[in-house]
């Protein structure tokens, strides 16, 4: 005899649905500045001082003696994107110990679907790189981030009538595909590493969790945090790993007395840095690549281009729908019967926006000097906005037919 079959998409815990609201009411805003600054890159890359472009993001700023000597483009990769990787590690520690991620039950979809939407497009990617000439798979890992800024925004322009799980969804998977994206920044690009710098780091770290837990001064905490990133970047791994990780130390949970969380009120201080000043300011470096013809000729057939847009494009949705849909064929698990499978296509479809993450672990993979480096980078703005498109077409088919749906309904209920 077999048990009741459990609902993949159903109500949020009353953590989840705090952080979804929050989240919901950052993105849409973080989207449209991110969208900026990559539009003034583009144009600025493509323009008569394109020169310029270039001269003020080789330019090098900081002390040599501490291995700080970076170039500007650097230090948005490396320096600004840490805040973003903090704010992402608060969110990561709020969904697990007071969100979706807390309970075996509900962790479990987002998790196999995030681990699908991961496999798949690095597998494409493989593919596609090993059958062709000039071929290269240090770009495998490229293709398997959601952008979770675009993602949410597409779907909270286009999706506005669809289930609020399934909308909770895709945000929740964008978190765990995150966290997965971290682990291999964190596993695979790291370079020479010096094991006494990460100790230092680490222990660095330790003391920021005592103190953060004290309800320290900003005064101490913000220098502990520098220091922290500094002895990171100079342990070989990657810094913005420290900015996880200290994100994780902030108690995710209220006091007695208290109405939030420490990790609430540092999430709700920091996003605005994050969104609006860091991410947009590194998608400014990081995505200003020429458009010309020859350049564009180059990224279509460049397999490591193919391989980024295809992974994209098709590769996370074919991966999120694969592995839900062997976990309700497989397990007690089961639809809600709110949601229908070609919602879940269009959300899985909009997944495949990679941006933030994908151009970071993209500038990881490829040296300024490989030419592929270029072509990847095209190939992530292109098969975003092709996702971005597909996606927001699809969700406002689904949101006509769920609006139907909603009137047939009405129409069907007695009058009183």
């Amino acid at each position: 005899m077999t048990g009741p079959r459990t609902a993949l998409f159903s109500r949020l815990t009353p953590g989840g649905q705090r952080n979804f609201a929050d989240d919901l009411r950052a993105e849409n805003a973080g989207a449209i500045l991110l969208l900026v600054g990559t539009v003034i890159a583009l144009a600025w890359a493509n323009s008569p001082w394109k020169a310029g472009y270039a001269a003020l993001g080789e330019t090098v700023v900081g002390p040599a003696a501490l291995h700080l000597d970076l170039t500007v483009a650097q230090w948005a990769t490396d320096g600004l994107l840490a805040i973003f990787f903090f704010v992402v590690g608060l969110e990561l520690k709020r969904e697990m110990v007071d969100g979706q991620l807390r309970r075996p039950s509900t962790a479990i979809v987002p998790i196999l679907a995030a681990v699908g939407g991961m496999a798949a497009p690095a597998g494409l990617y493989a593919l596609v790189n090993a059958v062709s000439d000039g071929g290269s798979m240090h770009g495998w890992a490229i293709p398997v981030a959601t952008d979770i800024a675009f993602a949410v925004a597409v779907l909270t322009v286009f999706g506005k009538r669809l289930p609020t799980a399934l909308r909770a969804f895709l945000l929740t998977l964008a978190v765990v595909d995150d966290l997965l994206g971290i682990v291999v920044i964190a596993v695979f690009y790291a370079e020479g590493l010096e094991l006494a710098w990460l100790g230092a780091s680490l222990g660095v770290i330790a003391v920021f969790a005592v103190l953060v837990r004290r309800r320290t001064t900003a005064w101490v905490l913000v220098p502990l945090a520098v220091v922290a990133w500094g002895f990171m970047h100079m342990s070989g791994i990657h810094a913005t790993i420290a900015g996880v990780v200290l994100g994780f130390t902030v108690p995710a949970l209220a006091r007695a007395g208290e109405t939030q969380s420490l990790a609430e009120r540092f999430e709700h201080l920091w996003r605005p840095v994050s969104a609006g000043l860091a991410v947009p300011v590194f998608a400014l470096f990081a995505a200003g690549v020429s458009l010309s013809p020859e350049a564009l000729a180059g990224t279509v057939g460049d397999p490591a281009a193919q391989g980024v847009a295809l992974g994209l494009v098709l590769g996370k949705p074919i991966g999120i729908l694969a592995a839900t849909f062997l976990l309700v064929t497989f397990t007690k698990a089961s639809l809600d019967h709110a949601v229908r499978w070609p919602d879940l296509a269009a959300v899985a479809v909009v997944a495949g926006v990679g941006f933030t993450v994908s151009l970071l672990i993209g500038e990881l993979s490829f040296a300024e000097t490989s030419p592929h480096g270029e072509h990847v980078k095209a190939a992530i703005l292109i098969a975003s906005l092709a996702a971005a498109a597909l996606g927001a077409a699809l969700l406002t088919w689904r949101t006509r037919v769920h609006v139907r749906l909603q009137e047939a309904d009405l129409e069907d209920v007695p009058a009183a």
